[in-house]
Formats: structure tokens, C-alpha cells, sequence
């Protein structure tokens, strides 16, 4: 078998050849345009409403929640945007796990394959909560947001940890930038999350204006830098094709 990014196909045989960059940029435009369309359309349509607590104090952004979940047009633009980009983002988790296979030491591998399925865990929990509203289905989706929160979070970190600590070779310049944004929006990330439980338990104790609005905020953090953390595998992959045959399936070529 030869090495995965040189592998030969019969052109005859090639159902597709795709730029990674492209599929990467594809992957991102689809969750990072619905939620900012969400947003947008919840301050302008529907501003009283997804911006409403219980506390009926002064607060100036909706909830994620609230923005993709609780209202329409919202919730249509962002399931559809979800549910067009999981394929992606799950081929994107193969690309990974074969990425893992090729670079990182043999001793590591096992920590490569628990990173690929922290991926695939946290693409489907994000597909639960998109699809099962807090207004709706409280606890399911009360349950797929932690089980997203604590796959990406530790899918970020390992995924850092690996190609850090455990690449067979140095890194190339594009790697190490790629290496540079993990490492920058993981940490943001994660101060954005404390940032976010605080403010939201302080407004629940307290019910002080303004202070729900600075929780809306540091959600859009994490989940700007969620998707930030995975657009560095436009570095990762610099230069590659995902090629699909019927031979070998769904892989990486340089040609």
C-alpha cells in the first residue's frame, strides 16, 4: 500500500478531486454564515424577544440559544447550515485520523485516534443541539451542549498536545502557524467559557442589567473560536486534494 498523500488512481476511477482548502473554507462559511445571520436577524426582527430573561432587566444580545434555536427564520437558516456542513466536517475527522496515522509517533497514535473521536462526538452533539432546542427539548439539548463543551474543549487541547509533542518530523512554516492559531484560540476559548459561566450564574443570582448581554458576548467567543480552532486544518492539509475512487475511498493526494 503506498503512503497515503501519494497514493495513484485511474482518473477513470476518481469520483471527485477537491481542493482541501476549499472544502475547509466551505466547512466553515456554512455554521459561521448561519450564526451570524441568526444574530443579525434576532437584533433586528426579533430584539424584545431573544433578548428577554426572567430577570426583566436591560439586556442588549440574545443567547446563542435564543438567536439560532427559539424563533424563525433562525432556527430554519441554522439547522439547514448544520446539517449541510456535517458531512464535512466528518470527512474533515477521516482526513484527520489518516493525517495521525502518517505524522504522529507510533506510541501516540492511540491519543490520535481518541482525538478523531472527540471530533466526531462533538459534530454530532452539535447536530443534537441545533436540532433539539432549549425551548423545546430542554434537557436533550441541555445534554448535547455539555457533551459538546467537554468534547471540544478536550478535542482542542489533544489535538494541540499531538502536533506539538508527537509529530515524527519537524513541523513546515504552515504547520507552525497552524500550530500558533490551536494554541491562541484554544486559550481564548477557554477564558471565554469561564467568562461566560460566571456572567450567567451572576445574572441568575443577582438579576443585575447588562450583565446577561457580557454572557450572550463571551458565548459568541467560544463559538467563533470553536470554528477558528477547526479552519486550521486549511494549514494542516496546506497543498492537499481530498480524492475519493473507488479503490481506495475518501483520502489525501498531493496530485
Amino acid at each position: 500500500m503506498l503512503p497515503t498523500y501519494e497514493r495513484l488512481s485511474d482518473p477513470k476511477s476518481v469520483f471527485f478531486r477537491l481542493p482541501f482548502a476549499r472544502l475547509a473554507l466551505t466547512a466553515l462559511s456554512l455554521p459561521l454564515g448561519g450564526f451570524l445571520f441568526c444574530v443579525a436577524w434576532s437584533l433586528a426582527f426579533d430584539f424584545v424577544r431573544s433578548t428577554y430573561t426572567h430577570c426583566d432587566v436591560a439586556n442588549y444580545l440574545p443567547s446563542v440559544s435564543a438567536a439560532i434555536g427559539n424563533y424563525e427564520p433562525q432556527r430554519t437558516v441554522w439547522r439547514l447550515a448544520i446539517f449541510l456542513h456535517l458531512p464535512l466536517r466528518l470527512a474533515a475527522a477521516k482526513m484527520y485520523l489518516e493525517h495521525y496515522r502518517e505524522h504522529i509517533r507510533r506510541s501516540r497514535r492511540l491519543l490520535g485516534v481518541l482525538a478523531c473521536c472527540l471530533n466526531v462526538v462533538e459534530d454530532l452533539a452539535l447536530f443534537c443541539l441545533s436540532f433539539w432546542t432549549s425551548a423545546d427539548h430542554y434537557e436533550t439539548h441541555r445534554n448535547a451542549f455539555v457533551v459538546f463543551i467537554a468534547c471540544s474543549e478536550c478535542y482542542m487541547l489533544v489535538s494541540y498536545l499531538l502536533n506539538r509533542n508527537a509529530r515524527k518530523a519537524v513541523l513546515l512554516p504552515h504547520e507552525e502557524k497552524s500550530l500558533r492559531y490551536k494554541r491562541n484560540l484554544f486559550l481564548v476559548n477557554v477564558v471565554a467559557f469561564g467568562l461566560a459561566g460566571y456572567c450567567f450564574v451572576r445574572h441568575n443570582s443577582h438579576c443585575e442589567a447588562g450583565v446577561y448581554t457580557f454572557f450572550a458576548l463571551f458565548e459568541y467567543v467560544v463559538v467563533l473560536t470553536n470554528m477558528g480552532f477547526h479552519m486550521t486544518s486549511y494549514w494542516d492539509f496546506h497543498a492537499l486534494n481530498v480524492v475519493c475512487d473507488a479503490k481506495h475511498g475518501l483520502y489525501l493526494s498531493q496530485f
